[in-house]
């Protein structure tokens, strides 16, 4: 599965929102397996979206004939837009699927890790962040991601912002000493996304 990251910095909130719903023309796409996405909590202007593809050359024949004709919608309304493509590895917690309607928000965690130690982090998220994770209350799936240059993306979901509140600093600190993160990881940087259902595909 291909994962797509959208970040962008929103100039015109109520014109993006609404046209945000233009995106419901991927349903019946080729290779679509769903998208969504929603508000940064701590930086409202910033808006985050999650879109999910059955494989690269799926996403790529979409690019090339429709992309453009959704995109056109939101010109203008946005700036500083970054994009990314992960490869799905493994599930945190199981059973993973793109489905949204049962959570309210999604943590994205996007580390680059430094050349020699993807793989001892790939062996952490398993062995210590995954456990971890899966029982914490409103916790309800999530996947771990990988792209070039050794970047890769936890995105997870959960169930409401007030359980989420329950993941907090000390564990955080235990677990991350665990793993080695301070050892593996180069650049680390996150968000908490408020999922926005009507922009639910």
């Amino acid at each position: 599965m291909l994962v797509k990251w959208i970040r962008c910095t929103v100039v015109d909130r109520h014109g993006f929102e609404r046209r945000q719903r233009k995106w419901a023309g991927l349903l019946g796409e080729p290779g679509f397996r769903g998208q969504s996405g929603g508000w940064s909590r701590g930086r409202p202007d910033v808006a985050h979206v999650f879109a999910f593809w059955e494989n690269r050359v799926f996403y790529d024949s979409f690019m090339a004939r429709g992309h453009d004709r959704l995109a056109t919608a939101q010109s203008g309304m946005y700036r500083d837009m970054q994009v990314k493509l992960f490869e799905y590895r493994f599930d945190v917690k199981t059973g993973f699927e793109p489905h949204f309607t049962d959570a309210d928000v999604v943590r994205v965690a996007h580390s680059r890790v430094h050349e020699d130690r993807g793989e001892h982090f790939a062996l952490m998220q398993r062995q210590v962040w995954n456990p971890a994770m899966a029982g914490s209350p409103g916790m309800l799936r999530g996947m771990f991601g990988e792209a070039p240059g050794h970047e890769f993306l936890v995105l997870s979901m959960w169930q409401s912002s007030a359980e989420r509140g329950k993941y907090r600093p000390q564990g955080v600190e235990r677990l991350s000493d665990r793993a080695q993160t301070e050892t593996d990881v180069a650049e680390l940087a996150g968000d908490v996304v408020e999922l926005q259902p009507l922009w639910t595909v």
